[in-house]
């Protein structure tokens, strides 16, 4: 089954145009979310209080392993698509394959753009596209690369 929540750039692009025209406030961030916690959700339902629409763009797999090295994603894009798409307060996936999104921006333009606050706004990219960028705080010790360690902590020593 298709989930209409899940889009192609060539469809993302088509719908917000719409969106313009019905006057609606739209809300961008992006991010690998390769293992989603509480940390993303909490940004996520944070973002969408800041407009109308909200659109997560996620890096394709090659784009993460690009960023995070060769041994990620440990979640493929296609089921990270699908979980994103399943959270009430998104109403919008997209993959990008590039390193950042700085060409889906730059087409899109959204009104907010949103980031973790470990962002510094100079380094922000796409921010020249938006009205405003929102840095959300980080969610004290919640983040991939701590729940990764955890996992290797507990069970990185047990045999099969």
């Amino acid at each position: 089954m298709q989930n209409k929540k899940i889009c192609s750039r060539k469809k993302i692009i088509e719908i917000v145009k719409q969106l313009k025209k019905e006057n609606k406030k739209i809300v961008f961030t992006n991010g690998c979310f390769d293992l989603l916690h509480i940390g993303h959700v909490s940004l996520f339902q944070k973002a969408k209080t800041l407009g109308d629409v909200l659109i997560v763009a996620i890096n394709s797999d090659k784009s993460l392993a690009g960023l995070k090295g060769p041994k990620r994603p440990l979640v493929p894009q296609t089921d990270r698509t699908k979980l994103l798409a399943a959270l009430s307060c998104i109403d919008y996936v997209v993959v990008f394959g590039e390193q950042t999104p700085y060409e889906l921006l730059s087409k899109l333009k959204p009104d907010v753009l949103v980031k973790g606050g470990d962002y510094k706004i100079q380094d922000i990219v796409g921010r020249e596209f938006v009205k405003k960028v929102y840095r959300y705080p980080l969610v004290e010790g919640k983040s991939t690369t701590n729940l990764i360690k955890l996992i290797v902590e507990r069970y990185g020593k047990i045999a099969k």
